[in-house]
């Protein structure tokens, strides 16, 4: 178990008590409780918490896509999305669910399959009010409403 001094780690953060050794380091932090979003994109103004994160956003607008798979050779802008995607070569599920042992390659969708057994609906129409485990199944059922129809 590692152990932190807390000399080292002065600056604490007073929501949540997480503790940090630079002021700046807490600074960036503390957005994380909020929903300010001063880092603004200028080609399609999507707002960002941190600068890390507008940097990655970037790299959408300027086709940079540096990270690649040795299996197939798709590429990624990030180096997350590149060890998602090289789990369907290898077959690695590491994402167990506790109920029925079921497997998943990524976290999100274990997390979408929970809801199956806790019954949990967190996304609505706000149309009619039924309400959904993912936001790709309101996203279909919206089309109801809409009369969208968006496959030929």
């Amino acid at each position: 178990m590692r152990r932190t001094h807390r000399v080292d780690q002065p600056y604490v953060c007073n929501t949540c008590g997480k503790r940090f050794s630079h002021e700046s380091v807490l600074k960036a932090h503390k957005r994380v409780h909020c929903d300010k979003k001063p880092f603004s994109c200028e080609p399609c103004g999507k707002d960002f918490k941190c600068s890390y994160s507008l940097k990655a956003h970037m790299k959408v607008h300027s086709g940079e896509r540096p990270y690649s798979c040795l299996t197939c050779g798709k590429t990624f802008t990030k180096t997350t999305n590149l060890n998602s995607h090289t789990r369907i070569h290898s077959g690695e599920k590491p994402y167990s669910c506790i109920t029925c042992g079921k497997t998943f390659t990524q976290s999100s969708h274990l997390k979408a399959h929970i809801r199956i057994h806790s019954g949990e609906k967190p996304y609505s129409c706000i149309t009619c009010g039924k309400t959904f485990t993912e936001t790709s199944h309101l996203t279909r059922h919206v089309r109801i409403h809409t009369g969208e129809k968006p496959h030929s």
